[in-house]
């Protein structure tokens, strides 16, 4: 459809400029933050015990940190018009080296740990929906309400404590074997069923007392059998829409739970590279997280498209 791929291609060109605003929103608030960043440059390729103020002085000719704000960010900008993200100032690497590393390790950990929540979720949900105010729906929704009222951090930490130091039976940090994500996928898996369970559930609710649900057991439908053929793709609507945005909210990068399971990500690139005032990885992070985080709510849009396809007037001028 014509209308479909203008749609589409003015969709990509917002998530560029998202992605470029991203990007130099973390430009500004890395130079606002205090202390010297040639400095820390510098502490972060030879260690603390070997630095010197004219080492840093040699970091700040060589990487033109000397330079004018305004005049870096333009260097920047025009480096990303050649379809280059630069170098990173710590290691020397290309910055889409590292970035393509670290997000490989992202981009698993979050869809093993998005596809387990949605594996416990979707059963549970629906279970909840259909028999709202039942022994399982009060059950359900006392199970999301702990969930989501204990930081993540504290669900890996007795994650590990159990299955780790305990038991025995996993790795409890790092990474190196296919052991080594147990821990960490369930800790993610864990804190988003707490948001998807009573989105399904709520979902499930709203279908089951629309009209046209009626309609289906006055005809002499069973409720299941009326759900299974006329609900669940109007249930699924919503449930698509959410199921998108935790994704994209989980390859931005876990940060707490890479952190706590020294897992190789881009949330620890990005804490490292915060650390050591590595601009140019921060912003080539940004700018991947701005166009990642808008490709994937495109993608959730089609999906909602598909599924309901009367939402195309709501794309139209």
């Amino acid at each position: 459809m014509p209308q479909l791929a203008r749609i589409v291609s003015a969709r990509l060109a917002q998530a560029l400029a998202t992605a470029a605003l991203l990007a130099t929103l973390c430009f500004g608030f890395v130079q606002a933050l205090p202390g010297d960043l040639a400095l820390r440059v510098a502490a972060a390729r030879v260690g603390d015990e070997r630095l010197t103020p004219e080492m840093a002085d040699r970091i700040r000719r060589e990487e033109g940190l000397d330079r004018p704000l305004i005049v870096q960010y333009g260097l920047w900008m025009a480096t990303l018009a050649r379809g280059d993200l630069g170098r990173s100032l710590v290691s020397g690497k290309p910055v889409t080296q590292e970035l393509a590393y670290h997000a490989k390790f992202t981009l698993q950990l979050g869809l093993i740990g998005w596809l387990l929540s949605y594996a416990l979720a979707l059963p549970l949900g629906v279970w909840a929906g259909m028999r709202s105010g039942g022994m399982v729906d009060r059950a359900t929704d006392a199970l999301a309400v702990t969930l989501a009222s204990l930081p993540s951090f504290l669900v890996g930490i007795g994650l590990i404590t159990l299955f780790a130091l305990t038991l025995r039976w996993l790795p409890p940090a790092g990474f190196r074997t296919a052991n080594h994500m147990v821990l960490p996928a369930c800790t993610l898996a864990l804190s988003l069923i707490a948001f998807s369970i009573p989105v399904i559930r709520n979902a499930v609710c709203e279908v089951r007392q629309a009209f046209f649900m009626t309609y289906a057991r006055v005809k002499g439908m069973s409720p299941a059998a009326a759900f299974r053929h006329h609900g669940i793709r109007n249930a699924a609507i919503p449930v698509v829409t959410f199921a998108a945005l935790q994704f994209a909210f989980v390859i931005d990068g876990f940060v707490v739970i890479e952190t706590l399971f020294n897992y190789p990500g881009l949330g620890e690139l990005l804490v490292k590279a915060l650390i050591a005032r590595d601009v140019p990885v921060i912003m080539g992070a940004g700018l991947l997280i701005g166009f990642a985080f808008a490709l994937v709510s495109l993608m959730a849009d089609l999906a909602r498209l598909w599924l309901d396809p009367r939402g195309l007037a709501e794309w139209l001028p």
